[in-house]
């Protein structure tokens, strides 16, 4: 687990091993990192149904999704925010909206916010992308544009996902995530 710091858990470091989970998913199955064994690359979206910069950058990761299945990289998604506090969050209202918006990727419920604590997700969305080894190798946002898709000037998670693909290091591993605070218990 990450250290739980004042203001929150501590960033996963690039490099560091991804940590596992169990979590159920909106599709009915449980899922770890074992379910993605046969990826090359497994990108782990913490993001949730409430959040203005969650719904704005929906699209563009379901897109990503698309263009990079084919090219064995394997796309989640995992809500962890307290559902007390923000029911729109809740378990059903992530099956509602999976199914609404046809997500081609797990939408898992991390309850206990365990897995959120361990990767040290500070907001929503924040991206993690583990390696062919599942090793930590970006974490940060999408692109540089929350509000205006076609005004993004750097294209982060495609280019980090782009060189893993061709075996280059990432060029930029940590970028600043930018969205609402994952809602702790």
């Amino acid at each position: 687990m990450a250290l739980i710091t004042s203001s929150g858990p501590e960033t996963l470091p690039i490099g560091k091993p991804g940590p596992d989970f169990n979590l159920p998913a909106t599709d009915g199955q449980t899922y770890s990192l074992a379910s993605f064994a046969s990826s090359k690359v497994l990108v782990l979206n913490f993001t949730c149904n409430h959040c203005p910069y969650a719904k704005a950058y929906e699209d563009r990761y379901i897109a990503l999704a698309h263009e990079f299945m084919d090219r064995d990289v394997a796309f989640l998604a995992i809500c962890s925010n307290d559902v007390v506090n923000y029911p729109d969050d809740s378990f059903a209202n992530m099956k509602k909206l999976a199914e609404r918006k046809a997500f081609p990727f797990p939408y898992l419920h991390d309850e206990t916010q365990e897995v959120a604590r361990a990767y040290g997700a500070v907001c929503t969305p924040h991206l993690f992308v583990l390696d062919a080894d599942r090793n930590l190798a970006y974490e940060g946002r999408i692109d540089d544009n929350w509000k205006e898709p076609a005004a993004a000037t750097s294209h982060d998670l495609r280019n980090a996902l782009t060189a893993l693909l061709d075996g280059q290091p990432v060029p930029v591993p940590q970028t600043g995530p930018m969205g609402c605070s994952i809602k702790w218990k």
